[in-house]
């Protein structure tokens, strides 16, 4: 049994991982601004984890195996956390994302100094983003909504250099992929844009030829984190199932199910969501080589689009 501490988790798989680590006979404590309450046996320590006097209070004397963080966005909030949690904590494993690897956002002004990685036709290792080399620019406007929307990849890279360099923790950047299914819990609304549209007739832009990309089922992603949080290696891991789907796929795995074709219209610069014109996809071979047997997406995506369908 281990004492972990989830900052955020109040959505989709997030919660799924909360109730997976309790059921598992874990010691767990969720940290949130209060408006959703964790489960029953949960300890509920509410604080905004931007106000680092409120976060320190609420964490109190308390030390904790492993800290999984949900909702890291900026180098700001990375370094406030490692402050809090440096000394109190024995490993700490933050959700990042795909998005480090995308080209389009590695020319970003937040970005000056790296060393980029280049567009490749091959899914991408970890080693295509260091955190351990990446610039870290906290005067930059992060606490701006509409920057932190903007530059939602970048945040997402300087949080973990922070992490990695500056905590003095064992540290986890879990790099998560396209996560689908679980019906209504899916707030991001992408699977839902494809089954609404293909439902209605409505056209599907996409790109005039695109490339596959990578997925993950919500049931999946919970797993890779409470896995990563038991390990013991540190750097970042790439969580994606085996398997590339191209957007037209998806499309057509959804028409199988409703009885309707798809309807495309050619507008790039108006592409629906997993519709790309670059490459875009990781390996997820360092995971595999480190203990976690990932899934095939052909084996759960019919399920997700069921789901959906029924939500």
């Amino acid at each position: 049994m281990s004492e972990i501490c989830v900052i955020g988790g109040s959505r989709y798989f997030g919660k799924r991982l909360i109730r997976q680590l309790y059921d598992a006979g874990h010691q767990v404590s969720v940290v949130n601004r209060g408006s959703t309450a964790p489960p029953p046996g949960v300890t509920h320590l509410v604080a905004d984890r931007n106000d680092e006097a409120a976060l320190a209070t609420a964490i109190g004397s308390r030390t904790f195996d492993v800290v999984l963080d949900q909702v890291c966005y900026t180098p700001v909030q990375a370094a406030i956390a490692a402050r809090v949690f440096g000394g109190r904590a024995g490993r700490y494993v933050m959700t990042s994302t795909i998005e480090v690897y995308d080209p389009a956002t590695l020319t970003e002004p937040a970005a000056a100094g790296a060393v980029r990685p280049t567009a490749v036709d091959a899914p991408v290792p970890e080693t295509m983003v260091d955190p351990l080399s990446w610039p870290v620019r906290s005067e930059l406007p992060w606490t701006d909504e509409n920057f932190l929307a903007a530059h939602y990849a970048e945040g997402k890279r300087q949080s973990e250099a922070v992490f990695a360099r500056e905590s003095g923790l064992p540290f986890v950047s879990v790099r998560s992929t396209h996560v689908l299914g679980g019906g209504a819990e899916e707030f991001t609304g992408r699977l839902d844009h494809y089954v609404q549209r293909v439902l209605k007739g409505e056209e599907i832009a996409v790109h005039a030829e695109t490339v596959p990309t990578v997925f993950t089922h919500h049931r999946e992603i919970a797993d890779v984190l409470q896995w990563a949080a038991g390990a013991e290696f540190t750097g970042p891991v790439n969580a994606c199932s085996h398997g590339p789907v191209e957007v037209r796929e998806l499309c057509e795995l959804i028409a199988g199910q409703v009885g309707r074709e798809p309807v495309y219209r050619i507008d790039g610069a108006n592409a629906s969501p997993f519709s790309y014109d670059r490459h875009y996809a990781m390996s997820n071979a360092r995971g595999e080589e480190l203990g976690f047997s990932f899934s095939h997406t052909a084996d759960w995506l019919p399920e997700a689009v069921a789901e959906a369908l029924a939500a």
